[in-house]
């Protein structure tokens, strides 16, 4: 090979390799921008951001209260960038059972009734029957949210002290206990087809820890013991006075928003039992109570969408961003 053919393939190579260069440089502007930001991005103090859009955050959140990862869901508010704040915070909270943990999202339309408020929105992972409670023996749930997952918020998305807290079946258990548990941290706390009386005749939550292969024992212990009325919400209403409160349900009979399958549902009509009695306590102690008891209606999600919408006007006034 003489040095002139030498001399040629060289070229040709280098002229390769910087069209290959250009191309990959060009290649992101060919469909008009930046290719958006959907990968996991680095972990930076235990926390995963996967950015699914400019709004729209998932967290995995390594937790020392799990004792695994955990995940949460957050949504920005219009405005929102990294330094401003503080912002007010709605935490949107999972029934049990639900085959994600972000189903606010994904059924219950959060991203979309929520876009108008000026609040950052937190759905976090609350587990399958977790019943957002440090356990005896297991995970601390209640741990996770209202420390762990609170001072994430506070550090890396400017969230400030003004908080409401929302939640369906278990989470309004869980929306109202926290409230009770944690005076002075929220201003607001709401209930969709809430368990809010766990100590009433039939335990719901036994069945549906057992139901889930758990053992109720794990959980607040034996249920004369003291941590079952600490964390019952129909116990705690003395201590929800200065917390403003919407409680909604219906009685498992089908209603408007089901189709002509749907059959009657006898456990929607006992979490209303509960929120009537949850509801009169709280009337006696002195607490400001709105109430939906609609009437005809199932244990299904075009009612708790319907109770977010119904209750955001409540919640997000409540903590200073209105509409």
């Amino acid at each position: 090979m003489n040095r002139a053919t030498v001399r040629l393939g060289v070229l040709l190579l280098a002229g390769v390799g910087v069209v290959a260069v250009l191309l990959a440089l060009l290649w992101p502007f060919s469909s008009g921008g930046l290719p958006e930001r959907t990968g996991h991005g680095e972990t930076t103090n235990g926390v995963q951001v996967n950015r699914l859009s400019e709004r729209d955050h998932e967290l995995t959140v390594t937790s020392a209260a799990l004792g695994r990862e955990g995940m949460v869901r957050v949504l920005l508010p219009e405005g929102w960038e990294p330094g401003s704040g503080p912002w007010p915070v709605l935490y949107l909270l999972n029934g049990c059972c639900q085959s994600r943990y972000d189903s606010w999202v994904t059924e219950g339309g959060a991203a979309e009734l929520t876009s108008p408020y000026p609040a950052i929105v937190v759905i976090p992972e609350g587990g399958t029957v977790g019943f957002y409670s440090d356990w005896l023996d297991g995970p601390g749930w209640e741990t996770f949210h209202l420390t762990e997952v609170r001072q994430i918020l506070e550090r890396d998305y400017g969230a400030g002290d003004r908080r409401a807290v929302a939640g369906l079946s278990m989470g309004g258990f869980g929306a109202m206990s926290y409230a009770a548990r944690h005076p002075g941290m929220f201003q607001a706390a709401a209930s969709f087809s809430g368990v809010l009386h766990t100590r009433d005749g039939e335990n719901g939550v036994d069945n549906l820890l057992s139901g889930n292969g758990e053992d109720a024992s794990k959980l607040w212990g034996d249920h004369r013991g003291p941590a079952w009325a600490a964390h019952n919400p129909a116990d705690l209403t003395e201590r929800l006075r200065d917390v403003r409160l919407f409680v909604s349900s219906g009685d498992g009979s089908p209603g408007p928003l089901d189709d002509s399958t749907t059959a009657g549902n006898d456990g929607e009509a006992s979490l209303l039992r509960q929120a009537q009695t949850f509801a009169e306590r709280a009337r006696a102690n002195g607490a400001g109570l709105t109430v939906d008891f609609y009437g005809p209606g199932t244990h299904t999600w075009p009612y708790w969408r319907r109770g977010l919408e119904r209750a955001l006007p409540l919640l997000m006034g409540s903590i200073g961003a209105t509409a």
